[in-house]
């Protein structure tokens, strides 16, 4: 669409040009890559070069990755059967999984004293807030981490790691789970014994060429320190929030966050509202994380945090990538600062006097 500013790469990134040059070159290559003829082959070694591509950009060893249709699914898999703890502020693929939810503090951060039995994020995907993650963890949950801070699986110590292809600009409905040399893992889909046998059916070939090829474009990105680009202007978007509305909380601002993340939130001035009016501005933004199928409704993340109801559905978040423009980010401050008068002036319209104890 014309004359829109997209401000939402946490719930999905647009599609690299890399990723969509090699998923309309893998649809020429249409075996089977379970069959041993030479059109299966050319398959086969579609997904192994996607393979090959994502544990480099991962730090991880190829034959780790096992290709599903998400990080939910790859979440499911990994922690099918396990008695698993997490925080309170995991993706909901995560927390509805666990056998108990554990306390965070203001910052978002758990303190965890089993890593063995634990699930710990890398970054929390509302408020981009990056976590500690023991060495030892059962399972992580790296998709906000992967393609924008530098992790390598294998320096990480962990059991085994989520990754979704199209949070870093490959196609939606592609996903892996990395699992450690040795770790037991207890297949979920039984079949053809596609993918080690932990996930059988046919691999969705285009999509994994797509992942394979987003994550090696991811990597140069890293490279070349793109990222620390986008950080400078998530950083001076949220000066000049803050300089206008100082009653607005970036929330995790004194904390370790990924580089590309803004959650704000103006107590009374609710998350919904706002995403209406800025996407009738033109701007696409989230009231939060986009696992809910488009319902709107206050943050269990914030909550968790220790933010009261009217802020935790107060909250906004502005997410963005290396290809954002910085000026159409602060075109979209000014828009949200006018909307954010106007709600002031309701506000002391509504209760024109000081209110005495």
């Amino acid at each position: 669409m014309s004359g829109r500013t997209y401000l939402d790469w946490n719930a999905t990134a647009p599609l690299r040009p890399e990723a969509r040059a090699a998923m309309v070159e893998a649809m020429d290559v249409f075996g089977n890559p379970s069959s041993v003829h030479t059109e299966g082959r050319a398959a086969a070694a579609v997904v192994s070069r996607a393979r090959a591509q994502i544990a480099a950009a991962f730090g991880c060893n190829a034959n780790n990755i096992i290709f599903t249709g998400s990080a939910t699914e790859a979440a499911s898999i990994g922690l099918a059967g396990a008695d698993v703890l997490c925080g309170d502020v995991e993706h909901d693929c995560i927390v509805t999984a666990a056998s108990s939810v554990l306390s965070v503090n203001a910052s978002g951060a758990v303190a965890v004293s089993n890593p063995a039995h634990t699930a710990v994020q890398g970054a929390n995907s509302e408020t981009g807030v990056l976590q500690t993650v023991p060495t030892g963890t059962f399972l992580s949950d790296q998709v906000q981490t992967f393609g924008k801070v530098s992790v390598a699986f294998n320096l990480l110590g962990i059991r085994s790691a989520i990754l979704s292809a199209h949070k870093i600009g490959g196609p939606k409905g592609v996903g892996a789970l990395v699992v450690a040399d040795g770790a037991d893992i207890a297949a979920r889909t039984r079949g053809g014994g596609q993918e080690q046998g932990y996930r059988s059916g046919t691999e969705n070939v285009i999509g994994i060429a797509g992942f394979g090829a987003a994550a090696e474009a991811a990597r140069r990105d890293l490279d070349a320190d793109v990222w620390e680009q986008v950080r400078k202007a998530r950083d001076a978007f949220e000066n000049r929030i803050m300089n206008a509305a100082p009653d607005a909380i970036i929330v995790g601002k004194d904390a370790e966050r990924i580089p590309n993340t803004s959650c704000i939130a103006v107590p009374g001035w609710k998350g919904e509202t706002q995403v209406m009016q800025m996407d009738l501005t033109g701007f696409a933004i989230s009231a939060g994380s986009a696992c809910s199928s488009g319902k709107v409704k206050k943050s269990r993340v914030l909550r968790a945090m220790g933010f009261d109801d009217t802020t935790a559905a107060s909250a906004i978040r502005v997410s963005i990538g290396p290809a954002t423009d910085p000026r159409d980010l602060m075109t979209f401050a000014d828009n949200w600062v006018a909307h954010y008068l106007k709600f002031r002036h309701r506000v002391a319209w509504a209760c024109p006097w000081p209110i005495s104890a």
